[in-house]
């Protein structure tokens, strides 16, 4: 363990330390939300739960949650269900590389652990996809043992206890706040402390408008007794997420059916199912002027070498739709809707490649862009 003092931080006496558990605990113990979760210490629930509530609200997630379990109710489950099937549970939470972790991790209890949930930190903390605050959570709440759950949330509190003057975000810095940690949770009621200074950090100690006069620790808070809650915690900035510009291309069959595609690329969006979307260059080829001419110096439209690409004859349609925006991480897409109805005959098309009528949409996971083109469309035409 780290010496917190070569940090500048300075821990307190155990009678102090004592005196902060029992506050917060107390707080907790009238405050706490009712979730679905916290009703259980199955470790396969907990472990859900903690997966999804990374990146995502908690309203959000709790009917995806209890989806979930109704879907895959034990480890096994998982493990064996169709990739396709545990795409569509997710679909619209994002970040899905989460839940592919969480199949790979499943198949891994199966094989390594005999179908049980591990029951040690650091046996925990080898699945696939679980870091060191998944594996804390786990193992103290599901497990009540003394491991810290460092987030976010925890290091935005810490940081303000403590005048940490250290950058949250910066990962080599997460060290810090789990010596801390270590030395503040309370042995007897881990799980519950740790779930403790999480709603305290997503209640009273947000990020922006903080409340600290109401905050059941205030006294302990170095921050607020200093008047200096408005420096902590220390975070340097995120950067922009790079444009990328694409166009999405709606294709509409005699039969009223919808050409979409699947995602066969690793990374970004793998194994969804999409309208086609050809990258462009920012301004190029609108809804506008889609016949204007093009000059050759610019190469092959958006239009053209989708007609290329896909060996089909459209009509294109004037149609102007929305542009659909959507962030990610490190990238922002902007899309702009192309409408084309399909001439004469159609190609035959390969496996990954399907015309779908729109009530057939239900049995294939969109993710969240996908669910984006298909509203734009609906309300533009």
């Amino acid at each position: 363990m780290i010496d917190l003092k070569d940090y500048g931080i300075d821990m307190w006496e155990a009678d102090k330390i004592a005196s902060f558990r029992e506050k917060l605990l107390s707080w907790y113990d009238d405050n706490k939300r009712d979730l679905p979760w916290r009703r259980s210490t199955n470790p396969y629930h907990i472990w859900v739960s903690e997966i999804m509530l990374q990146q995502t609200r908690v309203d959000t997630v709790i009917p995806y949650y209890e989806r979930f379990l109704t879907w895959f109710p034990e480890i096994k489950d998982l493990a064996e269900a169709p990739e396709e099937k545990i795409l569509k549970a997710w679909e619209g939470l994002g970040y899905y590389s989460r839940v592919r972790n969480m199949q790979a991790a499943a198949q891994q209890i199966m094989e390594d652990f005999k179908g049980q949930f591990p029951a040690t930190y650091e046996e925990i903390a080898t699945l696939k996809g679980i870091g060191p605050y998944t594996a804390g959570a786990i193992a103290s709440i599901a497990f009540n043992l003394p491991e810290p759950a460092v987030d976010g949330n925890v290091m935005r509190v810490m940081a303000r206890l403590f005048e940490v003057d250290y950058d949250i975000g910066n990962p080599s810095n997460r060290k810090i706040f789990q010596a801390i940690m270590e030395q503040l949770i309370d042995p007897e009621r881990p799980g519950d402390f740790n779930q403790a200074l999480m709603d305290l950090g997503s209640s009273i100690e947000t990020p922006v408008h903080p409340r600290p006069e109401e905050s059941p620790v205030k006294e302990f808070s170095a921050a607020y007794l200093h008047g200096t809650m408005d420096k902590y915690p220390i975070k340097a900035p995120k950067k922009k997420p790079v444009p990328i510009y694409l166009k999405g291309f709606i294709l509409e069959n005699a039969e009223g059916k919808f050409l979409l595609e699947k995602n066969e690329n690793d990374g970004l969006l793998a194994g969804f199912w999409h309208f086609p979307l050809i990258e462009s260059e920012e301004g190029s080829t609108t809804q506008l002027s889609l016949f204007e001419e093009q000059g050759a110096s610019q190469g092959p439209s958006a239009i053209e070498r989708f007609e290329q690409d896909y060996d089909m004859v459209v009509s294109w349609q004037a149609t102007v739709f929305s542009q659909v925006q959507h962030v990610f991480s490190h990238r922002k897409w902007h899309i702009d809707l192309l409408y084309g109805k399909v001439k004469g005959n159609i190609p035959t098309l390969s496996g990954e490649t399907r015309w779908l009528s729109p009530d057939e949409f239900a049995d294939y996971p969109f993710a969240k862009p996908q669910q984006k083109m298909w509203a734009a469309f609906e309300k533009g035409k």
